[in-house]
């Protein structure tokens, strides 16, 4: 079995959409590994601590790297993943962060609400 070449799923920064990066954000699985990926920085795939197949997992990655959202490189057996920050602000500037913040103010809620 031959290796998938992950870069190659990764778009440059000219090539990252709006819609592509709200699709990704759209999920609640997706929005949680963007949430723990802005909280720590980088993460390796399995240490995100989502209870679900590894192929659901494979696929929830795949639709972040295909958006431009999350970047992953390899380290030895590991994917190393980490937001793209950079670009994204770039390209839309405030839109990551106002994701994660409104995310966060509504998790605050729930906690209220218990």
């Amino acid at each position: 079995m031959v290796a998938r070449d992950i870069e190659q799923e990764q778009p440059p920064r000219d090539e990252i959409s709006l819609p592509k990066v709200l699709h990704a954000l759209s999920d609640p699985v997706r929005l949680k590994i963007v949430l723990k990926l802005a909280d720590a920085g980088e993460i390796a795939c399995g240490c995100f601590g989502l209870a679900m197949p590894k192929s659901s997992l494979s696929h929830h990655f795949k639709v972040l790297r295909s958006s431009g959202v999350l970047a992953t490189r390899r380290e030895g057996k590991e994917s190393l993943n980490s937001l793209r920050r950079e670009d994204l602000d770039a390209l839309f500037p405030g839109v990551l962060d106002s994701v994660i913040a409104a995310e966060h103010a509504e998790r605050e809620k729930e906690i209220q609400r218990k």
